[in-house]
């Protein structure tokens, strides 16, 4: 994951977020991968203060990945999984600029037919430096269960 990261614009984090993330949270991380190579990934962990939330933290897919709809499968299958029975929402905060995880989660909504609420999250002041916009919550749900 940490690989993929640093190959590519997604934000970076410290190798161990990656491994505490899957010791940790590994009921709620995924991840894609093509003759054994990583090719996609989500991190993701349910807050204990919002027990029907899965809140992801990172998405990414190799670039030679993109547009084959990894991105929205790995977060249908974050959604299906029995650590997740409980969940009724999906949230994730976006900077105005990333169009494409704009539209990726978007996309959730419609493919579950249900609702996509963006609002303020954290202003850009709550940043150390000034090269970081502000991030925007998305929050979709409630999905219906079967």
């Amino acid at each position: 994951m940490w690989e993929l990261v640093n190959n590519s614009s997604l934000d970076q984090n410290s190798a161990y977020k990656y491994i505490m993330m899957c010791e940790y949270f590994a009921d709620t991380c995924v991840v894609a991968k093509e003759n054994g190579k990583l090719v996609g990934f989500v991190t993701a962990f349910i807050p204990p203060e919002k027990k029907d939330v899965v809140f992801v933290w990172q998405i990414g897919v190799d670039s030679s990945q993109r547009g084959k709809g990894i991105a929205s499968k790995l977060l249908n299958a974050l959604v299906e999984r029995q650590a997740c029975k409980d969940v009724n929402y999906l949230e994730a905060t976006v900077t105005p600029s990333n169009k494409a995880s704009q539209s990726l989660f978007k996309r959730l909504a419609r493919d579950h037919q249900t609702d996509c609420k963006i609002s303020e999250c954290f202003t850009e002041d709550l940043f150390p430096s000034d090269d970081h916009e502000e991030e925007l919550s998305f929050l979709i749900g409630p999905f219906e269960r079967s």
